[in-house]
């Protein structure tokens, strides 16, 4: 089996999260500057083998698709071209910065870290990751 990698979509940074082997724990991975995610992606599948992406897929309360759905539909187009053999799936993604700053507040990470935007972004992707792990 290969790992599940979740993509929290961002316009300056994207939060990335996968599985382990056997497709039962979702864990941050980091987060990289947006610019640079399809290099890190080939980067990452050279070395370890995706069966699947995940990537969220924010909405608006009333299931509209957000603004920011705009920047991502160039990415999905990007990421099919680099990675054809590789399905994507969409997650819904609405309240998980709200959840992943929650997570770090229950945690008891300090304010100085709370404001660490990386972190978020990877905790969000976690979030996105463990939604498509319980829905399966």
């Amino acid at each position: 089996m290969g790992r599940i990698l979740a993509i929290d979509f961002g316009k300056v940074r994207t939060g990335i999260a996968v599985t382990d082997e056997l497709q039962l724990i979702a864990s941050g991975l980091e987060a990289v500057p947006t610019k640079d995610l399809i290099s890190f992606l080939k980067n990452y599948t050279a070395t370890e083998q995706v069966e699947l992406f995940v990537v969220g897929e924010p909405k608006q309360m009333n299931n509209e698709p957000s603004e920011s759905e705009a920047l991502i539909i160039p990415f999905l187009e990007k990421l099919t071209k680099a990675f054809p053999k590789i399905p994507i799936e969409r997650v819904d993604e609405r309240f998980t910065s709200k959840m992943a700053f929650q997570t770090m507040i229950d945690s008891g990470l300090s304010k100085k870290k709370r404001k660490n935007k990386a972190l978020v972004d990877e905790i969000s992707a976690t979030l996105i990751l463990q939604s498509y792990l319980y829905s399966k």
